[in-house]
C-alpha cells in the first residue's frame, strides 16, 4: 500500500490550488527578468502552482518540482486554466535530488520548502542541489521558518542543530538568521543585497508561539562563481 502524506490530502491540495501568489516574489521576478529577459526559473516544491503560474505569466520559463502527485495534478490544471502551460514544466522530484543538469537555471524559488527538511543533512543537500543547478549569478528567493517561532528554551532534536518537532509534531527546520546565511554561503549563495532578512509574523510579547502560523524569514541571494 502506497503511503500518502498530508500534502496529498484533498483539503490541503484544494487550499493550495486557490492560494494567491507571493507579491514580493513576483516583484523580484520582474527585477530578475530585467536582468535576464529569457529567465529560466526553478520553483522548488511548487505545490499547485500558486507562484509558478503567475511567474510564467510574467514571461518566465518555469520548472516546478514537487513530491506530491496530487499537487502536480492541481498545478497542471492551474497552468492550463491560466493559459501558461507552454511555459511551465512540472516534474516529480525531491528538493535534495533534483532532476536537472548543472548550471541550468537563472533563478531558484525556495518558498516554504527547505523548512520541511527532516534533518540538517537533508536541508544541506537541498541547498547544495539548488546551487548545483543554478548558473553563476543566478538569483534565489528564500521564504522559510525562523527560529523566533519557538521559545528560546526549546532545544532541537538530539544531534540536530536546527530541527525541532514542537511546532507541528514532526521534524521541521527553524534557523536563526545567522544560521540561514551561514548555511547558504557554505553552498555558494550570498545575501544580495547585503543586510538583514525580512521577518514576518513575530510573536506577540508573552506568547509562546505566534498566532496564525510560524515566523517567516524572507530574503534574496545570489549564486557565487563565474
Amino acid at each position: 500500500m502506497t503511503e500518502t502524506s498530508r500534502w496529498d490530502e484533498a483539503g490541503t491540495v484544494g487550499s493550495f490550488s486557490t492560494a494567491a501568489a507571493n507579491r514580493v516574489l513576483l516583484e523580484f521576478v520582474r527585477t530578475e527578468m530585467a536582468r535576464c529577459p529569457r529567465l529560466r526559473i526553478l520553483d522548488l516544491g511548487c505545490g499547485a502552482a500558486r507562484n509558478a503560474a503567475p511567474m510564467a505569466a510574467q514571461g518566465g520559463t518555469v520548472v516546478g518540482t514537487d513530491v506530491s502527485w496530487p499537487m502536480l495534478v492541481a498545478a497542471r490544471r492551474r497552468v492550463a486554466r491560466e493559459g501558461v502551460a507552454g511555459r511551465v514544466a512540472l516534474v516529480r522530484g525531491s528538493m535534495d535530488y533534483l532532476p536537472l543538469r548543472d548550471a541550468n537555471v537563472d533563478l531558484v524559488i525556495a518558498h516554504g520548502i527547505w523548512n520541511l527538511a527532516r534533518s540538517a543533512a537533508e536541508f544541506r543537500r537541498a541547498v547544495a542541489e539548488a546551487a548545483r543547478v543554478a548558473r553563476p549569478g543566478a538569483g534565489l528567493f528564500l521564504f522559510t521558518f525562523s527560529r523566533t517561532t519557538l521559545p528560546p528554551e526549546d532545544r532541537p532534536i538530539p544531534g540536530e542543530p536546527f530541527v525541532f518537532t514542537r511546532f507541528a509534531g514532526e521534524p521541521q527546520c527553524f534557523l536563526t538568521e545567522a544560521q540561514v546565511k551561514e548555511e547558504l554561503l557554505r553552498a555558494g549563495w550570498e545575501k544580495d543585497p547585503p543586510g538583514p532578512l525580512i521577518e514576518y509574523n513575530r510573536p506577540v510579547a508573552g506568547s509562546a508561539i505566534p498566532q496564525g502560523g510560524p515566523v517567516i524569514y524572507e530574503g534574496t541571494f545570489r549564486r557565487l562563481g563565474r
